[in-house]
């Protein structure tokens, strides 16, 4: 039995510190996700697109930051939607990048980062002014 353990055991730590990285980018995936949705959502509400961006970029750094998530995010956000004529749908879509740590896991095979991306798009009030008009 002892030879049993002693055969299993190191193992059964493997499979359990995979889960936990596994765990660990799921959960980092989710978070993500939530500031690009947050980034985009707060770009449509702005008037213009380098307000947008201002505000995608803060929204995106505050949802990483409330999820726990420590990493300097990446937000590129695409404006195009602001030179729509007034009447017309458009569109703001916010890409979010954040590099994700696991160097602390200290398990073979496991990279010691991972790169997480997420996009998002949100709709513009089609009949609220844009930019200087």
């Amino acid at each position: 039995m002892t030879v049993e353990l002693a055969v299993l055991a190191p193992a059964l730590v493997l499979v359990l510190v995979a889960m936990i990285g596994a765990g660990r980018i799921v959960i980092a995936h989710g978070s993500v996700e939530a500031a690009a949705r947050d980034a985009a959502r707060q770009a449509s509400i702005s008037r213009d697109a380098s307000s947008a961006r201002s505000a995608a970029l803060t929204s995106a750094r505050a949802a990483l930051a409330r999820e726990g998530l420590q990493c300097t995010p990446t937000v590129s956000l695409d404006t195009g939607g602001f030179s729509a004529p007034l009447g017309q749908s458009a569109t703001v879509s916010a890409t979010v990048t954040c590099d994700v740590r696991l160097s602390d896991l200290a398990l073979p095979g496991i990279p010691g980062s991972k790169v997480l991306t997420s996009r998002f798009t949100s709709s513009l009030d089609p009949y609220r002014s844009r930019g200087d008009r």
